[in-house]
This record gives C-alpha cells, structure tokens and sequence, in this order.
C-alpha cells in the first residue's frame, strides 16, 4: 500500500482520462437505484484489492463526450437516485468528472452523487480535517490536497473514505471492505467542520473478519 504525501499525486499529471467500465442502474454501490462509473487510475495499491487491474491509468477505455450523455440520460430516469464513482481512484480524475458532476449538479439536481476514495477525509481537508481547512486549499494549508480534489468534494452528498485494509475486511459493513472505511456525509460535514457519518449507516450485528489477523505478525 502507498501513503501519499499532500499533493503528491496530481490528476493533470497522472490521469489519461480513461474509465474501466460503467454500469447503469445496479444496487449494490450506495442507497438505491444507481449508475456507477469506474475510472481508471489507482496509486494506492491496497493489498487485496478486488479490482486491482484498474490500476492503471490506461486500462479500459477513453471517458467521451457520447458516454456521458448516455450517463446523463440515464441519471434521468425516474427510478434512479444518483450517480456513484469508483475506481481507480476518483480523486485522480478530476480532470474529467469534475465538469460531469457540474453538468449533473446544474441539470438534474435532484439526484444524489457517491464516491469512494483512498484518502481520508482528513487527507483531503486538512490534518483536523475542519471546514477552515477545507476552503483554505493546499496553497494555504499545506495539509490538504490539490484544490481539484476539494472541488470534488464539494459536489458530493456521500463520501466513502480510506484505504482498504485486508486485516480490517469484514463482510458485514455496510457499502465498505474493511472497518476502518467510513460513509462520510459530505454537505453536514463541512458545515459542522467534523467528520459526520451517513445517518442511514445500517452495518450488521456481527463481525466476521476474512484473516486472522495473528498470522499477519
């Protein structure tokens, strides 16, 4: 796994503008009805990943103009809630989803958008992850991440943050891999300048970890 240092990785100088794959209206990737898009690109490298091939920044194929306004249409249909990204690392591009989450935001706001992500929400805003740090950007607190990745953030509703972690696996969390992934409500937590978690949190009432964690020392 890869730690990175604040604005270590950069999506204008990483990101190719790829996406591994798109799959419209599923269930699995965040509350009801979705449209989900996986891009391409991951410098996190957990080990354990379940989609390790999307590490690279040019698996799969180019993001286009024609594939988000199929995207477009079908975010508006009725039935579905919202978008989901994953990856790959979102957060490695921005380069082409910022201005898809702008296009949503202005012409079908009424639908949610989800991501996931390896960073932490405090990687992200700042080391004690406060609002102040977060309209602050990197120039200013040399804590937070590239001002791309704070745009982003501000135009989702729910954020999945954190690393995977095959020791902390557990099949039993809710929209997550591991227990130390979190389900960030986006807007409540810039405005309380905390981490708030998604008031819909419904993990289950046991905990069955995939290894033994005393065989990993």
């Amino acid at each position: 796994m890869n730690n990175p240092k604040p604005g270590e990785w950069r999506a204008d100088e990483l990101s190719q503008n790829y996406i591994a794959d798109y799959k419209p209206f599923n269930f699995v990737d965040g509350e009801g009805v979705r449209c989900s898009l996986y891009v391409s690109g991951c410098m996190f490298h957990c080990e354990g990943c379940y989609n390790q091939a999307t590490w690279s920044f040019r698996y799969g194929t180019p993001y286009t103009k024609e594939l988000e306004d199929k995207i477009m249409d079908d975010l508006a249909e009725p039935y579905v809630q919202g978008l989901t990204l994953l990856g790959g690392e979102p957060f490695l591009n921005t380069t082409f989803l910022i201005p898809l989450l702008k296009r949503i935001r202005r012409e079908l706001p009424d639908k949610d958008i989800w991501s996931w992500t390896g960073y932490t929400w405090e990687e992200l805003v700042g080391t004690n992850g406060s609002d102040k740090d977060f309209t602050q950007g990197l120039l200013s607190n040399p804590t937070a991440e590239t001002d791309d990745k704070l745009e982003m953030l501000d135009l989702l509703d729910v954020l999945v943050d954190g690393r995977f972690e095959l020791s902390k696996k557990n099949l039993m969390l809710q929209f997550r891999g591991s227990s130390n992934q979190r389900i960030i409500d986006v807007p409540k937590s810039r405005s309380q300048g905390q981490v708030v978690i998604w008031e819909k949190l419904n993990d289950g009432e046991n905990s069955f970890e995939q290894i033994h964690k005393e065989k990993l020392i």
